[in-house]
């Protein structure tokens, strides 16, 4: 039975995407769990080629294309993600296919029937072009990140970044906090968020918060021209803006 590798920075996504690859078939055998491109570029060249890889396109250290161009892989690739369908289409070659998440079973399941037939077929795997990954990268580079998949007991539970009204952290963890006062743990830190949203849509005021246009009930002057931040959340103590901050922060609420 098949042998397969998955990259893959998010925990929760991880373990579910484990759970539905077993659920199919059991007799799977999952290699390895990998959440960066430097680690799945040195497993790549220390370990035998599995027969199937799942790659998500964003990851810790760099978009997945990435390990393309430092290490030769021979195996088919099943793309997943959290970028909107269009954005994914444009890169075919190699691709057995690719899952939106929180991947359903169904489409899980469709997509190994794919596979199947590709090896049954014996398919040659299409090679890579450097020409093909750039365009593709600066494609993907100009996206936001638009849905934030999280984990609600032994379920995921896909949201929008329109339903999310702030980021924080708190003791060495990260929550968001959604348009009705929900808070849900994140299994990225506040940098990494910063990277991947939309600097329209949300500004990060501190080392604490990131706020989305939409999470402010009140701004207060404070001392020494400090802005002070009331959040529509109800209970959510006033935050600072940090003083380095407060002019950049003025721009971004005239954007």
């Amino acid at each position: 039975m098949y042998k397969v590798l998955i990259i893959e920075d998010e925990k929760p996504a991880a373990d579910w995407l484990k759970q539905l690859i077993l659920k199919f078939d059991p007799r799977i055998t999952i290699l390895s769990v990998i959440d960066s491109v430097s680690g799945a570029v040195e497993w790549f060249q220390q370990n035998p080629t599995p027969d199937l890889a799942f790659m998500d396109i964003q990851l810790a250290d760099g978009l997945s294309f990435d390990i393309f161009e430092q290490t030769k892989i021979l195996c088919p690739v099943i793309f997943t993600t959290a970028y909107e369908e269009y954005a994914i289409k444009a890169f075919k070659v190699n691709s057995v296919d690719y899952l939106l998440k929180p991947i359903a079973y169904s489409e899980l399941e469709a997509a190994f029937q794919k596979f199947g037939e590709r090896v049954q077929s014996m398919q040659a795997t299409p090679s890579v072009t450097i020409e093909l990954l750039n365009k593709v990268k600066e494609m993907l580079r100009k996206q936001y990140k638009t849905r934030f998949v999280i984990k609600v007991g032994e379920h995921l539970k896909s949201i929008t970044v329109e339903d999310i009204l702030f980021f924080y952290s708190l003791e060495k963890a990260t929550y968001l906090c959604t348009a009705d006062f929900k808070t849900y743990l994140v299994d990225y830190s506040l940098d990494r968020i910063s990277e991947m949203i939309d600097e329209h849509r949300f500004f990060r005021i501190n080392r604490k918060y990131i706020l989305s246009n939409q999470s402010i009930a009140d701004i207060i002057f404070y001392s020494n021209s400090r802005l002070k931040i009331k959040l529509k959340k109800p209970g959510e103590e006033s935050i600072i803006v940090s003083r380095d901050k407060v002019s950049a922060f003025k721009e971004w609420l005239d954007l």
